[in-house]
């Protein structure tokens, strides 16, 4: 869905519903305060001149995916629909999860109904301990055929983003989903897909809560009109720094690299939220 083009900071001003009690999820950024990553150095961004930089996103190949080692999250894992009596994991069983462990968990979830209607769980991607986390709303049909995190064109954006604020996205960054299956659209698996429930992110909440633990971020960025709603639970906006859970993760929402790649006009107001989400890191 391409982003509005509405520059206020009332940008996401949808409130998802409140999660229901079945599916209990931790408390947002608890496992985060104990084992934050001391920060990376990082080089000043620059002037806005340097939205060239990311701008030519076709000119970057994705890099490759980590080792798989104690020092990088794992490789996705691939995934069928799970059985129905294959039973849930709990909370507490995933928030002392390893990498490897987490990425198995993800990859045969049956914490919520997308586990019957899925191809593949995707996996986040990039460095086991990562200064910064990206963050979007639910794996697209490409990321779920590749089983990759943001992949093909958007994903190619979003290094170059990142890259343009003098971050390496293969050592600085971590991608992930706040759902990592696809929700698919209320008609049936036609390609479409809709934005997840709050069910579906309650259920999925415990994940990324384990993902920030295990990264040490100490920087968020959402990129998409939902992932920001969804990650904070109520109101959020673009043009301002906002927290999450009791660690008080520093957040920046901005558009998805899909919404820019439809919408290039919109890559100065994404430059100016990776300026503000720079200056809030450093």
């Amino acid at each position: 869905m391409v982003a509005s083009d509405d520059e206020s900071t009332a940008w996401f001003d949808d409130v998802p519903a409140a999660p229901t009690a079945r599916a209990r999820p931790l408390q947002p950024g608890h496992a985060v305060a104990a084992n934050l990553a001391s920060p990376v150095n990082q080089a000043n961004p620059g002037s806005p001149a340097n939205t060239a930089n990311y701008a030519n996103h076709a000119n970057h190949a994705n890099p490759a995916s980590p080792a798989n080692d104690a020092n990088h999250a794992s490789s996705a894992i691939p995934a069928t629909p799970a059985s129905p009596a294959t039973p849930a994991i709990s909370d507490d069983a995933i928030a002392a999860m390893d990498w490897p462990a987490l990425q198995e968990a993800v990859s045969h979830c049956t914490r919520c109904p997308l586990a019957a209607t899925r191809r593949h769980a995707v996996n986040g991607r990039g460095p086991g301990q990562a200064a910064w986390l990206a963050i979007a709303a639910a794996p697209s049909a490409l990321d779920e055929a590749e089983q990759r995190a943001l992949a093909g064109e958007a994903g190619q954006l979003l290094d170059n983003m990142f890259r343009a604020i003098a971050l390496k996205p293969e050592a600085d960054v971590y991608v992930t989903h706040l759902v990592k299956c696809r929700p698919p659209s209320s008609d049936g698996d036609d390609g479409r897909q809709r934005n997840p429930t709050a069910d579906e992110l309650t259920a999925c909440r415990p994940f990324l809560a384990r993902e920030l633990a295990l990264t040490g971020a100490t920087m968020a960025m959402t990129f998409g009109q939902f992932a920001a709603r969804g990650l904070m639970l109520g109101p959020a906006a673009r043009g301002k720094v906002m927290h999450y859970g009791d660690a008080g993760l520093p957040v920046v929402a901005t558009y998805h690299p899909d919404d820019l790649l439809a919408r290039p006009e919109d890559k100065a107001k994404a430059w100016a939220d990776l300026c503000l989400a720079r200056t809030a890191r450093d």
